[in-house]
C-alpha cells in the first residue's frame, strides 16, 4: 500500500498537469477561433476560384495544351499529406495519415510529400519515399506556404516523373468534428458537361482569350486549393488539440478527486491501527 507521502507527491504531479494541460486548452481554444475564422472566410474565394476556372475548362475544350493537363503514363504517383507539426492533438495527424495510406496503392511507385512534423516521421518510420517535407507552419500557414508546397507539385508534374497527385488534409466541420478527405490535384480535370451543373449558368467574357486566362488561372487555382486545404487542417489541428486537452484536464480533476478519496482512506486506517496499538497496550498493561 503506497505511503501518504507517495499519494502526496503523485496528487501534486497530476495538479501540475492539469494546470498545463489547461492552459494549453484556453490557448487552443483562441488559436483555433482565429484559424476557423481564417478558413471560412477563404472558403467563398477558394469555391469561386474553382468554379471559374472548371467553366473556363469547359469553354476552351479537350483542344488546349497546358503542363497541367498532360497525362504522364510512365510517371510515379504523389500523395501530399497534411497534418500537424506537434502532438497533444488526439487522433488529428493519425486519422490523416491513415487517410493517405489507404490512397497508396503501389509502395514502391509512390512518393509522399508531407506538411507537418508527424506525418513526415510515421511515412519515413515505414519506409516511405519521402520526397520533400514542409514544417513549422501547420497551425498558421499563410499563402506563401501555400505557393511553396503547390510550386514544388507543379514543377515535379511538368518534369513528367509524377503522373497524378492527390492531396490529403482533414476537412473542419465543427469544434468537435473534422473529417480526413483525399482530393485529386493534377492532372487537372474539367467537368464532362457544363449542363450537369444544376441552375442557371454564368457567362464570362475573356481577354485576350479564354486558352490565355485558362493558362494563367490553372497555378493561381493550385495555390487556392493548397491553401484552403491548409487553413482547413490548422483549424481542424486546433480543435483536435482543444478537444484532448479539455478531456485530458477533465480527467486530471477526477484522477485527483479519486487520489483524495485514497489519501483519505489511508489516512483513515493509519489513525485506525494507531488507536488500535494503544488500546492494546493498554489492555496489556492492565
Amino acid at each position: 500500500m503506497p505511503s501518504l507521502q507517495d499519494i502526496k507527491r503523485r496528487t501534486k504531479s497530476v495538479k501540475s498537469i492539469q494546470q498545463i494541460t489547461n492552459a494549453m486548452d484556453m490557448v487552443a481554444t483562441s488559436r483555433m477561433r482565429h484559424a476557423k475564422e481564417a478558413a471560412q472566410a477563404n472558403r467563398p474565394y477558394a469555391e469561386k476560384v474553382s468554379e471559374v476556372v472548371k467553366s473556363i475548362a469547359v469553354t476552351v475544350g479537350g483542344e488546349f495544351s497546358h503542363p497541367l493537363l498532360e497525362q504522364h503514363e510512365d510517371g510515379h504517383r504523389l500523395v501530399l499529406v497534411m497534418a500537424a507539426d506537434k502532438g497533444l492533438a488526439g487522433a488529428y495527424s493519425s486519422n490523416a495519415c491513415k487517410e493517405a495510406l489507404n490512397s497508396i496503392v503501389d509502395k514502391a511507385a509512390t512518393e509522399v510529400v508531407t506538411v507537418g512534423r508527424k506525418p513526415r516521421d510515421f511515412f519515413n518510420h515505414r519506409g516511405y519515399n519521402v520526397a520533400e517535407s514542409f514544417t513549422g507552419f501547420s497551425e498558421k500557414p499563410s499563402f506563401e506556404h501555400a505557393q511553396q508546397v503547390a510550386r514544388h507539385l507543379i514543377e515535379r508534374f511538368k518534369s513528367g516523373e509524377i503522373s497524378d497527385v492527390q492531396m490529403v488534409y482533414t476537412r473542419f466541420v465543427s469544434a468537435i468534428s473534422c473529417v480526413p478527405e483525399t482530393v485529386q490535384l493534377l492532372p487537372f480535370a474539367a467537368p464532362a458537361e457544363e449542363g450537369e451543373a444544376k441552375g442557371p449558368s454564368t457567362e464570362y467574357i475573356y481577354e485576350p482569350s479564354a486558352e490565355a486566362v485558362l493558362g494563367h488561372m490553372l497555378p493561381q487555382y493550385l495555390y487556392t486549393t493548397v491553401y484552403a486545404a491548409l487553413l482547413q487542417s490548422a483549424a481542424s489541428e486546433l480543435s483536435s488539440r482543444m478537444n484532448a486537452m479539455s478531456n485530458a484536464t477533465d480527467n486530471a480533476a477526477e484522477l485527483i478527486s479519486k487520489l483524495e478519496l485514497h489519501y483519505n482512506k489511508v489516512r483513515q486506517a493509519g489513525i485506525t491501527t494507531e488507536i488500535n496499538e494503544i488500546v492494546s497496550g493498554a489492555e496489556a498493561l492492565k
